[in-house]
């Protein structure tokens, strides 16, 4: 897709972070957007420096974990701009603790929002885009923890690479079927935006967040400490995203170190090796290209 006058981008997660990165991008570019958060009110906020008249602009509230939610998402969308041409499927959470000590209620809100919101996405959008006759394209937000698996954040690991192999699935099937939707799916590292904050934003009905051990509490202090350390900004993340998908481009990987690690992975597996530590075992120090934020 190269074409982004006049069409309509929808943006999940758009409050803050790589979401309004994405929403900037796509103003400039003048597209008209679909903008949805939790919190409708800081996605006002936020927005307001899009400089985008209101007939070009839809900010809807949703909780993308909630497949009715996404639903009236997507009838809103082609019902105010009649079609969808650049679906971000990008809303995240995350947290970090030691895998024994993630209640069911962890995973079903990490994987909630991080997994089952792309799954809803795809469900109610990807075919209307099909009907549209037009090229669109897909970006998933997945993360670099979606091809390699750092200690303390296994909720988070699964969820990502859960985007990963839904984002390959669906890309085959599409090319199979010659659409005109093209597929992206997006894995930088670290990125300096509040994920590590995640839980004031965590809904009643998937509990509060539970008391952590020391050594979980150190996954989750190193986890903050490396996100603010991240060197590419959320706008450099959705330049390279564009530019990713006016190429046609699936795998979209700013940190490009983090392949180092992905081809170690990759050799554990054809040498027949047991997996290569990512971090020493008496140390919870997530390495720096092994997670993303947004």
């Amino acid at each position: 897709m190269q074409n982004f006058q006049d069409k309509t981008a929808v943006i999940t997660g758009a409050a803050g972070g790589i979401g309004l990165a994405l929403a900037r991008q796509a103003a400039g570019r003048g597209m008209k957007l679909v903008l949805t958060d939790l919190d409708v009110d800081r996605l006002q906020q936020a927005t307001a420096s899009l400089g985008l008249p209101p007939e070009r602009l839809l900010l809807h509230a949703a909780d993308v974990s909630r497949e009715a939610d996404v639903a009236a998402l997507a009838d809103a969308s082609f019902a105010r701009f009649g079609a969808v041409h650049l679906l971000f499927n990008n809303a995240g959470v995350g947290c970090s603790r030691l895998t024994t000590e993630h209640s069911t209620a962890d995973w079903d809100w990490v994987l909630g929002v991080n997994l089952m919101s792309v799954v809803h996405g795809i469900r109610h959008f990807v075919p209307r885009m099909q009907q549209q006759g037009e090229p669109s394209h897909v970006v998933n937000t997945a993360s670099a923890a979606g091809l390699v698996s750092s200690p303390g954040m296994a909720a988070y690991n699964v969820s990502k690479h859960g985007v990963v192999t839904l984002s390959e699935t669906l890309y085959a099937e599409l090319a199979e079927q010659k659409s005109q939707v093209g597929v992206s799916v997006l894995c930088p590292a670290w990125v300096p935006t509040g994920i590590n904050q995640s839980a004031r934003h965590r809904q009643p009905r998937f509990g509060a967040e539970p008391e952590l051990s020391p050594q979980s509490t150190a996954y989750a202090v190193r986890m903050a400490q490396a996100v603010q350390s991240g060197k590419l900004t959320p706008d450099d993340i959705a330049r390279i995203t564009f530019s990713a998908v006016e190429q046609g481009q699936f795998y979209i990987v700013p940190h490009r170190k983090i392949l180092q690690a992905v081809e170690l992975r990759c050799q554990d597996m054809v040498q027949g090796r047991n997996p290569t530590p990512l971090t020493p075992p008496a140390s919870p120090t997530p390495p720096a290209a092994a997670e993303v934020s947004r």
